[in-house]
């Protein structure tokens, strides 16, 4: 067992480059775990000036200086940023309250429907199972209620970090693109000299989690904005709420189009019954997921890494169950990393180093 474990040490770290890049990652890692919660501004600042440094190096690639096209981006952001908080936030969350008030109306019919599937299909259905069934919803809506109370009690609490992040995010962004040159420099002031590898895999992530980002955050807008027209178009209520859930839905590949069906459907149906206006729904809704899934994803994500949907799944469970929705969000990223890490590491076999796979 030693001899085996020696073996394995032997041809994954002898190089100290391979043992440099462990390091990092661990050190990585271990400040986003531990430190995460305090940091959150400052790690939430560096993902939007490294995903706004794209369009940055575009204005700059056309001929502008780097501080006028610096000061447009953040501008553009800073527009974004308010149109958001006071725009988009307060418009969903009236429609949230306003579910919420409609929630008892859409239980009590939906009971009545249950009730009458013993008459109507008694082979299928007995007064036991939809008794249990009801008696399921009743405790859910209990627990939902709970945890509504309990936003509602902490939402000071949130309505003052909503606060500091608009103050904090905006001046941290506008530093970190502004003197991105200075704080690259001063990092790698103290890295080692060996890192090739690491360097290696930082291209490659470069290149793949800005393509990834971006192209996620298009897909996003893109498919919430659709979403939106077509359900203001149909009169479906809730619409600005299900176009936002059905947008960010996206960031959960294969999960989230499952997950926001249900929302979307039982919001039709007690609106409409089963109706014309009902199953157009339903084929709109189908249609805008065979649209994204079928064309702008293989569109925004042609250069991206391709990995198994059980490799997908398996990074959104683990990266979600330490990040949470950011976690959930960078899954693939993160996925993509492992793969990238994986293939430039170098190994060692019969005494002779083998350079990484990896090309980049």
């Amino acid at each position: 067992m030693e001899n085996l474990l020696g073996r394995w040490f032997t041809k994954y770290f002898s190089d100290p480059e391979g043992v440099i890049l462990a390091v990092l990652l661990l050190l990585g890692f271990t400040v986003v775990i531990f430190f995460g919660d305090m940091l959150a501004p400052v790690l939430a600042s560096v993902v939007i000036a490294y995903l706004l440094e794209g369009i940055v190096r575009l204005l700059e690639f056309r001929g502008m200086k780097r501080f006028f096209a610096v000061m447009l981006v953040f501008l553009v952001f800073v527009t974004f940023l308010l149109f958001l908080f006071f725009g988009l936030v307060p418009l969903l969350s009236k429609q949230v309250a306003q579910l919420v008030q409609e929630i008892p109306n859409m239980v009590s019919e939906g009971q009545q429907s249950l009730l009458r599937l013993p008459e109507l299909y008694p082979h299928v259905f007995s007064e036991d199972q939809v008794k249990e069934i009801m008696s399921a919803i009743r405790s859910g809506l209990t627990e939902m209620g709970q945890g509504v109370l309990s936003f509602s009690l902490a939402s000071i609490s949130t309505l003052f970090t909503m606060l500091v992040y608009m103050i904090l995010l905006p001046v941290l962004v506008f530093f970190f693109m502004k003197d991105k040159k200075k704080i690259v420099d001063w990092i790698t002031r103290y890295m080692p000299k060996e890192r090739g590898v690491s360097l290696r895999v930082w291209r490659e992530m470069d290149r793949q989690i800005g393509n990834y980002v971006r192209g996620k955050f298009a897909e996003i807008m893109v498919v919430g904005i659709v979403s939106y027209i077509v359900f203001a178009v149909m009169g479906l209520n809730y619409a600005s709420l299900l176009g936002a859930a059905v947008g960010l839905s996206v960031v959960v590949p294969y999960i989230g189009a499952v997950v926001v069906t249900a929302p979307v459907l039982l919001i039709g149906f007690f609106q409409w019954g089963w109706s014309g206006d009902f199953a157009y729904l339903a084929l709109a809704y189908l249609v805008i997921q065979a649209i994204d899934g079928n064309v702008l994803v293989p569109w925004l994500f042609s250069e991206a890494v391709n990995l198994h949907p059980i490799a997908i799944i398996i990074a959104i469970l683990i990266f979600g169950g330490f990040w949470g929705f950011w976690g959930v969000f960078f899954a693939i990223p993160l996925a993509t990393l492992v793969m990238a890490v994986l293939e430039a590491w170098p190994k060692v076999i019969d005494d002779t180093v083998v350079p990484p796979t990896y090309s980049g």
